[in-house]
């Protein structure tokens, strides 16, 4: 009981939370604080949870640091309905962030909440996404005060995020950005959610740590594999090595997720794909492929040749075509503009083929 805490010595409180929180304990409550804090929960749109009461998540409940106060901006129930958190690099190259949207979107509109941390990056692309699903909500776990918003540049999308969804923080109003905070907050990311799909992460990546909480709280985990030659993808495959699942398209996440969602969820989401675009119909026997462009480098060639008939990683082409991997991805681009090449859910690339209609 708080009573209890409040009675013992400073030397017992330090041994248990530190000497700055057994000061602070013993300083007794400030008064300025307190009324900042129950005007700011008077206000349309905002509470603050305890653990004391019903509305407080119980996913939280089963972590081993549950936070004794959530100060929820936005929809408070959402943090009781299945979630998967999704997180990742802040220096996201372009596809990864394209590729966390598409996720999102579609996890989202099967009726996962999508929690992420509010970050550049992935985080941010998998809010986007998230909110861009018919009926899709998202919650972000943020390591400031819930009146401030870091970085400042998402301002815009936490306002989005607060009026469809929820901004959760256990840090009291007006606590600035530290870094000792982040990786607190995801303790809160990984303890929201079912599990933890990481995007991109390099090797020093914060998501790492989300990963591991989310491994000792019991959650699965899931990353999404890259190139070999990529930083951002190493991350991911350290993790698929110690035992993640390997995911390409939404519906790897819902096999594994399948068992835990019971009756919850529609049995199959909307669109299972997560991939990177649409994934082309499979050509019909005998369609030819889609000739090539006029004008094209000797090499572009060489690379639409290599590509066959069948999906082909950016690696087996550098082998076929004895190119490297920037001179490929620029020859690929090229091709894709072209409309004769697709990029395939899990990094791959496809040849298209003629319609019949051609």
């Amino acid at each position: 009981m708080p009573e209890g805490v409040f009675a013992q010595s400073h030397a017992n409180l330090a041994s248990v939370a530190g000497a700055e929180a057994a000061d602070a304990l013993l300083a007794g409550p400030d008064p300025a604080a307190v009324d900042a804090a129950l005007a700011w929960a008077g206000e349309a749109g905002n509470g603050i949870l305890t653990l004391a009461d019903t509305a407080y998540p119980q996913s939280l409940l089963e972590i081993a640091d549950p936070p004794p106060v959530l100060y929820v901006k936005g929809d408070p129930a959402l943090l009781r309905r299945p979630a998967l958190a999704m997180v990742g690099s802040r220096t996201a190259s372009a596809q990864g962030e394209i590729d966390a949207e598409a996720f999102a979107r579609s996890l989202g509109t099967a009726g996962l909440v999508i929690v992420s941390g509010l970050a550049q990056g992935i985080d941010a692309a998998a809010h986007r996404g998230a909110l861009a699903a018919a009926g899709g909500s998202t919650v972000a776990v943020i390591g400031t005060g819930v009146d401030r918003i870091y970085p400042a540049r998402n301002a815009g999308l936490a306002r989005e995020i607060a009026a469809r969804g929820a901004i959760v923080s256990e840090f009291p109003l007006g606590t600035p950005p530290a870094r000792h905070n982040f990786p607190r907050r995801n303790r809160l990311i990984a303890g929201l959610s079912l599990g933890v799909l990481v995007v991109e992460a390099a090797l020093d990546s914060g998501s790492l740590i989300t990963a591991r909480l989310a491994a000792e709280a019991g959650r699965e985990v899931f990353a999404i594999p890259g190139s070999i030659h990529s930083p951002l993808a190493r991350g991911c495959h350290r993790l698929i090595r110690q035992g993640a699942k390997l995911v390409e398209t939404a519906e790897d996440v819902f096999e594994e997720l399948r068992g835990r969602l019971g009756g919850k969820l529609p049995p199959r989401p909307v669109k299972a794909g997560g991939g990177r675009r649409p994934e082309p119909r499979a050509p019909r026997t005998g369609t030819p492929p889609a000739s090539a462009p006029a004008n094209l480098a000797p090499e572009a060639v060489r690379v639409l040749e290599a590509l066959g008939t069948d999906t082909r990683d950016i690696d087996s082409l550098a082998l076929a075509t004895g190119l490297n991997v920037d001179a490929l991805y620029a020859h690929l681009l090229t091709l894709e503009l072209a409309g004769v090449v697709t990029r395939q859910p899990g990094g791959g690339f496809l040849r298209l083929h003629m319609s019949c209609d051609s």
